[in-house]
């Protein structure tokens, strides 16, 4: 089979375009514009654990922006949080968004062995680590809780339309999962997984593209019937996750 030459050298250098200005230009907002939504996701799987922190930090924060939605929620009242990142290019952002509550840090949390917070938060970042089953290990004991959003990218329908590709080289996935094999990934990295919901963006944020427009309604219908069966057959979902 032949490989395109592009789409071969932007594999080879997955790994490098978060500090070499590829991601900036593919995602000029770095999905600013997605955080309050993720945010809200994080603050119901919180809320409705009933979790109690003094300290959060997040790794891969990006531009910063969902570690400031989730310092104006009354749930977060008191809360000090950290975000971690490795990209200058997100970190310039993140300069933008500190507050007295909010801090960010150009670091990889891996280089810091003495760090310990209530709760960690990995919000669609582990799908874009090469090693990520390494990186799950390796977090595992930097906090008592994790909340982890994991993209849902792995349907029929994906297959079909060649959408992985897509994925990988837009916004940079490099592994894919369904909700069994996302949460069977973290089990096997050690984690006791303590609650779990799907996040509909189809249905809550604006389509993007016609084609995602069009599938809104089935998704809708199927969604009602079984998440699980939606997410299987026609895509759009990512998997929220608590696990200690």
């Amino acid at each position: 089979m032949n490989v395109d030459t592009k789409t071969k050298n932007q594999s080879i250098n997955a790994s490098e375009r978060y500090n070499d200005g590829v991601y900036l230009q593919n995602n000029q907002s770095w999905h600013v514009e997605d955080s309050p939504w993720k945010a809200e996701q994080i603050d119901k799987i919180f809320s409705r654990n009933n979790l109690k922190v003094e300290n959060v930090c997040e790794v891969g924060c990006g531009a910063g922006e969902i570690l400031k939605q989730l310092s104006q929620k009354p749930s977060f009242d008191g809360v000090k949080f950290l975000g971690y990142e490795v990209s200058q290019d997100a970190f310039e952002l993140c300069k933008e968004r500190e507050s007295d509550s909010v801090s960010f840090k150009l670091s990889d949390i891996l280089n810091e062995t003495e760090v310990s917070y209530d709760l960690l938060l990995c919000i669609d970042v582990f799908e874009h680590v090469d090693n990520y089953m390494a990186f799950l290990r390796s977090i595992r004991t930097k906090s008592e809780y994790k909340i982890f959003h994991i993209p849902l990218d792995l349907s029929v329908n994906s297959l079909l339309r060649n959408r992985l590709i897509y994925s990988r080289n837009s916004v940079g996935h490099l592994h894919y999962f369904t909700p069994t094999t996302a949460l069977a990934t973290l089990e096997d990295c050690g984690y006791d997984i303590v609650d779990s919901m799907f996040t509909a963006s189809f249905a809550d944020l604006p389509p993007k593209t016609l084609k995602a427009k069009a599938a809104k309604l089935p998704r809708h219908i199927l969604y009602k019937l079984s998440p699980m069966v939606m997410s299987t057959l026609l895509g759009g979902c990512s998997l929220m996750v608590l696990a200690k």
